[in-house]
């Protein structure tokens, strides 16, 4: 890729999301120089979205592409190292795109948290991206960045205190705690997920599993999804069904130093059991509606794609992620924390997510096809979101 016009490319400019992602890569301008460009349909509104950029002080070209005209998306994969995408529903815009980057040998990033999306695109391009060296990663913005290097960190934190993990037993618990909005596009991605989520647990027990087989006697998977106290937190924890457990598992699935035998737990910490209540039943009836065709479409009406949260908002919101690892008689206690974590720092990690991949490439993991973040981009990627803000600590 070293004869690639463009490190960077964002397709999906104009959207929310994507115009906080090119503010966020012209601030980055400064810090590292590097050569990008904005994507999109409509060049008239690109050229307002170039506007914002270049008020600070990012400089950036641009380019036309649609996510329904397939040679215009790979004329631009064919022009970058690294192509962003925040154009979803992914299940119904992003497959042509991973398409023309596997075929262009280009890199690739989105924010996706619809488990049916990935496992479709692992079942149908793992093969040719891991022969042409490709890094095609899903899920980096808070669905799962926060909680897939959280374990990462926290394993090399048990590693640090316990000694070589290969052999040993490990479980890691998650637990998030937020305060944050979200965008009509992210409200209607995730009804989409709710609606296929038995379709994807269909395509799981027919056999279709695309994760990847393991060796040596290893076992990875999930803790017992089960409503419990925290102690050391204080706070209930109630199994969250996203799709971040199965990111983590992946990860650890492509690491020997994750343990040969790894457990991982994803859960909400709630107050007290009446939120404990409350978030069942109206998360349950929020799925339930989700599962047919009329509630649903009821429901998308209530956010149209492209509203978002106003920058006060924005501002009032943050997230917690506490990892408690163990193995044997040796625990630790980790935390991940940050800003607004469905859009400022959604955009955050979404940019430092490609820029670890343009400018870094060399120093990363050799993990290649459909990988998960901390398989891609491991502690390069950590580093990188240190010095933009998030702080990884050790409790």
């Amino acid at each position: 890729m070293t004869d690639r016009k463009y490190d960077v490319v964002l397709f999906g400019a104009t959207g929310y999301t994507g115009g906080l992602t090119a503010e966020y890569l012209a601030r980055a301008q400064g810090k590292a120089p590097f050569t990008w460009a904005l994507a999109g349909r409509n060049h008239r509104k690109l050229e307002g979205v170039q506007a914002r950029v270049a008020a600070l002080g990012g400089g950036c070209e641009l380019l036309t592409a649609d996510a329904s005209d397939e040679p215009s998306l790979r004329a631009m994969a064919q022009r970058a190292r690294v192509v962003i995408t925040t154009v979803g529903p992914y299940i119904r815009y992003g497959e042509p795109l991973i398409r023309a980057c596997v075929q262009a040998g280009t890199d690739y990033v989105d924010l996706t948290g619809e488990p049916l999306f990935v496992d479709r695109m692992l079942a149908r391009y793992q093969a040719e991206a891991q022969q042409k060296r490709v890094k095609i990663v899903n899920c980096c913005g808070f669905d799962s960045i926060p909680h897939d290097l959280g374990a990462l960190f926290a394993v090399r934190a048990l590693r640090e205190r316990a000694g070589p993990l290969e052999e040993a037993k490990v479980h890691v618990s998650g637990l998030v705690r937020a305060r944050g909005s979200f965008s009509g596009g992210t409200w209607h991605s995730a009804l989409g997920a709710m609606g296929q989520a038995w379709e994807h647990q269909r395509a799981r027990k027919s056999g279709a599993d695309p994760r990847p087989m393991l060796g040596s006697g290893r076992s990875v998977g999930q803790l017992p999804a089960r409503v419990h106290y925290q102690k050391q937190l204080g706070k209930w924890a109630l199994p969250l069904p996203t799709i971040d457990p199965e990111v983590v598992c992946r990860s650890a699935r492509l690491d020997p130093r994750y343990g040969k035998e790894f457990r991982y737990g994803h859960f909400v910490a709630l107050p007290n059991l009446l939120y404990v209540l409350g978030a069942m039943f109206g998360g349950g009836g929020l799925f339930t509606l989700a599962q047919f065709s009329p509630t649903r479409a009821l429901l998308l009406k209530l956010k149209d794609p492209g509203e978002g949260p106003s920058e006060e908002a924005r501002a009032a919101g943050w997230f917690e992620v506490t990892m408690f690892a163990e193995s044997g008689d040796t625990r630790v206690r980790c935390t991940v924390t940050g800003g607004d974590p469905g859009y400022g720092d959604t955009a955050k990690m979404l940019a430092e997510s490609a820029l670890c991949l343009a400018l870094q490439r060399d120093e990363l993991p050799a993990h290649y096809g459909v990988v998960p973040p901390a398989a891609a981009m491991g502690e390069a990627l950590i580093s990188r979101l240190r010095d933009a803000g998030m702080r990884f600590e050790v409790a």
